[in-house]
């Protein structure tokens, strides 16, 4: 699944999207910054309400195919400018973490 059949199965808002046709491999969630650079990889669509800048960095670290912002995290405007330098997918959603993890999951495989 791409970023962009992501975003139209799941109703998601695109805050970046300069890479729409990344595809995805998997759903991964974390707020710990440490724990997501040693544990997140590299096609994720990663679940988090960590909206800043170091966000964007650690999604590029480890390759993950986008950001989804979970429970309408404010959005933060140097997050967005940096995701759109990097080519990080930021994406929003106003549902919680593991709601919108289990439906971008369920997505996937069609369960």
């Amino acid at each position: 699944m791409t970023v962009n059949e992501l975003i139209e199965k799941n109703g998601l808002k695109a805050l970046s999207l300069p890479d729409g046709e990344r595809e995805i491999s998997g759903v991964y969630n974390c707020d710990l910054m440490s724990v997501v650079m040693s544990k997140g990889f590299s096609g994720a669509a990663w679940v988090t309400i960590m909206a800043n800048i170091n966000a964007v960095a650690v999604a590029a670290l480890t390759d993950m195919a986008c950001i989804v912002l979970a429970d309408g995290a404010a959005q933060d405007e140097l997050m967005i400018e940096k995701s759109k330098a990097q080519d990080i997918n930021v994406l929003m959603s106003d549902k919680p973490i593991f709601e919108t993890s289990l439906e971008i999951y369920r997505s996937m495989t069609d369960a």
